[in-house]
């Protein structure tokens, strides 16, 4: 992964740099990452400064080192930081006797981390951990030489620089980790909170067809035991996904992801991209189609009444036989109409009414309006409208709910080409009042052009 150096590794280096020109003279000092994580006996990596001092010091770019062999010069200002083809050497060598470099420069180092530069005034050590290069420590002064004291001494610091920077970069690999864990929490969760809604709408359905089945069968009928049974294990579902609900029901606070320490990068940081949220929603993976809307309607419509019937409610369908094709997933639009009635049965009180039509009519669109008598939405909450978990006002009263059905339509209709849009109050004058104005929700699909 590429390096990334954090403000805490930065004030690390300039606290050790001090010591360097506070402590020991050192007119100029450098610290270098390298790119990338190499391997010391056989990586090569572009190096970085990642702190200078002092900071009016001017870098060349473009500096690599192969192998613990310096292939370019790096200068700061006129003072020669590196020599053209310098090769680290052992502690405690020089370059005062040339003789002496020839004969360490072709001896086999044993070990990289024991090795450094030493040209005049002039030390390059390597910043190396358990075998992995990090970068390199540059230091110099002009108005003395080294003693070996001065030079265990900054060795020290090389050695304190290297840990830091391995602790920093193991650092920024947790908090990256801890990062996907959310995405993939995140990702669970929505998954989880898709599946649970499309569970209600069918669950709810049965209970209200195992009612009416119920009413209509006559006291000595043995089929009654049947309805009973139906309608108590539609309510034990019931029940469960109640309990369900309040064990994962999170805050927004729960929900927002922890945040994660700002660094100050100075070396790239590698950065995985996140995925799309693989969401198990309604036709998932298939093609769009052409259909008719009356065709996809009609059971819906079947279930809605029951629903309307047991809650008070009058449910009144204006559905045209002549609709033109719409191009649209047949499973995911299902999922919609099912979300948008389904709010409309639960927001509207008893003896209130819902209007589904099929009059709404723009340039390659075909629209389905679906009004209802309920409190009506605010301003505030129709900017926010399909926000998942986000319910508004709806959220203060006992009507249950979860935030979802509107922002999976609004989801899988984009998915289709098509569009919501929301009115509050309803723009149906002949269902709604000052009392009960009611909102409008009106799908948008595109038609099937003629061929």
């Amino acid at each position: 992964m590429l390096m990334s150096a954090s403000s805490d590794f930065i004030a690390l280096c300039r606290e050790q740099i001090s010591l360097l020109t506070q402590g020991l003279g050192a007119s100029l000092s450098v610290v270098y990452l390298t790119q990338e994580l190499v391997d010391s006996p056989t990586g090569e990596a572009q190096l970085i400064p990642v702190v200078v001092y002092p900071e009016t010091a001017r870098l060349q770019h473009g500096e690599q080192f192969a192998q613990g062999t310096v292939n370019k010069q790096i200068k700061f200002g006129n003072f020669l930081a590196l020599p053209e083809g310098g090769k680290l050497l052992t502690a405690g060598s020089t370059s005062k006797s040339s003789t002496q470099e020839s004969e360490r420069t072709n001896t086999a180092s044993p070990n990289l981390e024991d090795e450094y530069i030493f040209s005049g005034n002039q030390i390059v050590l390597p910043l190396i951990y358990e075998g992995v290069m990090m970068g390199l420590l540059v230091t110099g002064r002009e108005d003395r030489a080294w003693n070996e004291g001065e030079e265990r001494e900054i060795q020290r610091i090389a050695k304190t620089l290297a840990i830091a920077c391995i602790l920093d970069q193991r650092r920024a690999w947790l908090q990256q980790q801890l990062h996907q864990q959310q995405i993939l929490q995140e990702q669970q969760r929505d998954l989880l909170d898709n599946l649970l809604h499309q569970f209600r709408n069918p669950l709810t359905a049965i209970r209200t067809f195992g009612k009416l089945l119920f009413k209509r069968l006559r006291p000595t009928d043995p089929n009654r035991d049947v309805a009973t049974s139906i309608v108590r294990e539609s309510d034990r579902l019931k029940e469960l996904l109640q309990q369900f609900d309040q064990v994962i029901d999170l805050t927004d606070a729960d929900l927002t992801p922890i945040p994660l320490p700002e660094s100050q990068v100075v070396v790239e940081a590698s950065v995985q991209k996140e995925a799309k949220p693989l969401l198990l929603l309604p036709g998932t993976g298939e093609n769009v189609t052409d259909c008719h809307l009356i065709d996809l309607l009609a059971p819906l419509l079947i279930s809605a009444q029951a629903i309307a019937q047991e809650r008070n409610l009058q449910l009144i369908a204006d559905i045209s036989e002549n609709l033109p094709l719409v191009r649209a997933n047949i499973k995911a639009l299902t999922e919609v109409f099912s979300n948008i009635i389904d709010n409309a049965l639960k927001y509207t009180p008893a003896g209130g009414k819902i209007w589904i039509q099929s009059e709404q009519k723009k340039v390659n669109f075909q629209g389905i309006a679906i009004s209802d008598t309920g409190p009506g939405i605010p301003t505030e909450d129709l900017q926010r409208l399909g926000e998942r978990h986000y319910r508004g006002v709806q959220a203060q009263t006992e009507i249950p709910g979860t935030g979802l059905g509107i922002a999976i339509a609004k989801q899988l209709i984009a998915q289709m080409q098509g569009e919501i849009e929301v009115f509050s109050p309803a723009f149906n004058s002949k269902i709604t009042s000052l009392q009960h104005p009611g909102a409008t929700f009106i799908i948008w699909l595109p038609e099937v052009k003629d061929s």
